[in-house]
């Protein structure tokens, strides 16, 4: 039978296991990885991702770490939450929005107040 964790548990928890799962989907999207394809590799069904990635606490530790197997092999849970891998900073330099041109002289006499 399966038991609802969460109001067992107090909000900042809550909030954690939200994180987790946040951090596991931006590795995921990082590497460049179907959650299809992660579940399977994980032998997940396609639902369970989901609910892992939303950081639903009623999945296991051990679903946790198949999955984060999957998407980054040998990648520990501590690296993933420290948020050191390589992948994730390139994601992240992805996301940054960068000028198309540099400002001309004018440009940036007009930007100064």
């Amino acid at each position: 039978m399966k038991r609802d964790e969460i109001p067992l548990m107090t909000p900042a928890q809550a909030a954690e296991a939200r994180s987790i799962g946040e951090k596991l989907a931006r590795l995921r999207l990082a590497r460049r990885i179907r959650q299809a394809d992660a579940a399977a590799r994980a032998g997940l069904s396609r639902s369970t991702a989901a609910l892992i990635e939303k950081g639903d606490p009623g999945r296991t530790l051990a679903q946790v770490l198949r999955y984060l197997e999957a998407v980054a092999p040998g990648l520990s849970l501590l690296t993933l939450l420290q948020e050191e891998d390589p992948a994730l900073r390139a994601l992240a330099a992805r996301e940054t929005s960068r000028r198309a041109r540099p400002l001309s002289a004018a440009e940036l006499k007009d930007l100064d107040f």
